[in-house]
């Protein structure tokens, strides 16, 4: 053996051990790549469709005296948060309606009240056989709304009267506001009719002793009626007035009746054993009002509540039929796509040609 060979062998042992000390641990395989799914669409809350509150009408009934328990119904409403928009009148509801709606405030109604005097807006021509012409009314009132016409009103309002030749029901939402209150308050018998254009007018009250339907044409989505109307009650009316307000009551109870059936709320102030001409408890009337205003605040409350969801549900269903239509628009669905005949004479497949068309075979 040739005497290097021993030291080339182990310096090659040398070598080799050096090599694999350095190389280290083997390195781990490469993490393969994770495929993640893309995150699922996460659906968009749609916001509810914004409904305005229902506008809440009044319709203030007729009863001479008694109508000043409409100033304690509206007194008792906006201190409890409830300010009607639109407001009809009928005879005494007429003169208490118009002040309200021009823009006076209950405390104020109820100072015109107290300060009302009767002989202020009586006027009687004795050459027309006692009956009052009513003209001192019609100024009165003219007075206390500033001389605004019916369309100038701060709110909607309507005053009813009833025509004299035909015996139909007229509602005034423009022109005169004391001429077209003074016609709604004429109480046959006691004023006289008011000629107004080619017709003369009448108490309201023979054809419409609540006005509700003309508080709903007038835009009210919730009506409050306050009946103050004499009824029936088999006591016999003291003097001419009472005489003629009751048979005027006899004859408007049932049409009343089938309006009243149309209001959302009715109030009934107990205020059915003043007089018509009993000015002198006009405090009394104003008191009852207000307690049966406040008697019926659960019943607003509810009823407006009702009103204003189902409202909501209609205008849900409405914007859902919008949203779909839309998505049909973007979207529009293609033609039916015929069956194709593939291998028409294979029996794998049903359809057959014929005459150039896919068929059946019978």
């Amino acid at each position: 053996m040739h005497p290097r060979l021993p030291r080339l062998a182990a310096l090659l042992a040398t070598l080799l051990l050096a090599a694999c000390a350095s190389a280290g641990p083997p390195a781990p395989p490469a993490a393969a790549a994770v495929e993640r799914a893309p995150p699922a669409a996460v659906p968009v809350p749609v916001p509810d469709p914004v409904v305005p509150p229902p506008r809440i009408g009044l319709a203030l009934g007729g009863g001479a005296a008694k109508g000043f328990a409409h100033i304690g119904v509206i007194k008792m409403l906006e201190a409890n948060g409830f300010k009607p928009e639109v407001v009809a009148g009928t005879s005494a509801g007429s003169v208490v309606g118009a002040l309200y709606a021009s823009g006076m405030d209950p405390f104020q109604l109820q100072e015109r009240a107290v300060a009302l005097d009767e002989a202020s807006i009586r006027d009687v021509r004795l050459f027309s056989g006692g009956l009052v012409q009513g003209l001192k009314l019609q100024d009165y009132v003219n007075a206390q709304v500033g001389k605004r016409p019916l369309e100038r009103m701060r709110k909607p309002f309507a005053a009813v009267a009833t025509r004299l030749e035909t015996g139909e029901r007229t509602v005034f939402t423009r022109g005169n506001t004391g001429q077209a209150v003074r016609a709604s308050s004429s109480v046959p018998g006691v004023f006289e009719p008011v000629t107004i254009g080619n017709y003369q007018y009448v108490d309201g009250g023979v054809v419409s002793p609540v006005p509700v339907d003309a508080a709903r044409q007038l835009g009210a989505d919730f009506v409050i009626a306050v009946d103050i109307s004499s009824k029936a009650d088999g006591k016999r009316p003291d003097g001419m007035l009472g005489i003629v307000n009751q048979s005027i009551a006899i004859m408007g109870q049932r049409l009343g009746e089938q309006e009243l059936a149309r209001a959302d709320v009715v109030l009934r102030p107990k205020v059915l054993d003043i007089g018509p001409a009993d000015f002198t408890r006009r405090n009394q009337a104003i008191l009852e009002g207000e307690k049966a205003a406040l008697a019926a605040l659960p019943q607003i409350r509810a009823g407006l509540a009702q009103l204003q969801a189902q409202r909501l549900a209609q205008a849900r269903e409405h914007q859902a039929r919008e949203a779909q239509a839309r998505a049909t628009a973007q979207y529009p669905a293609g033609p039916v796509p015929k069956p194709e005949c593939r291998n028409a004479g294979s029996r794998w497949n049903p359809l057959r040609r014929k005459g150039g068309e896919c068929v059946r075979p019978d």
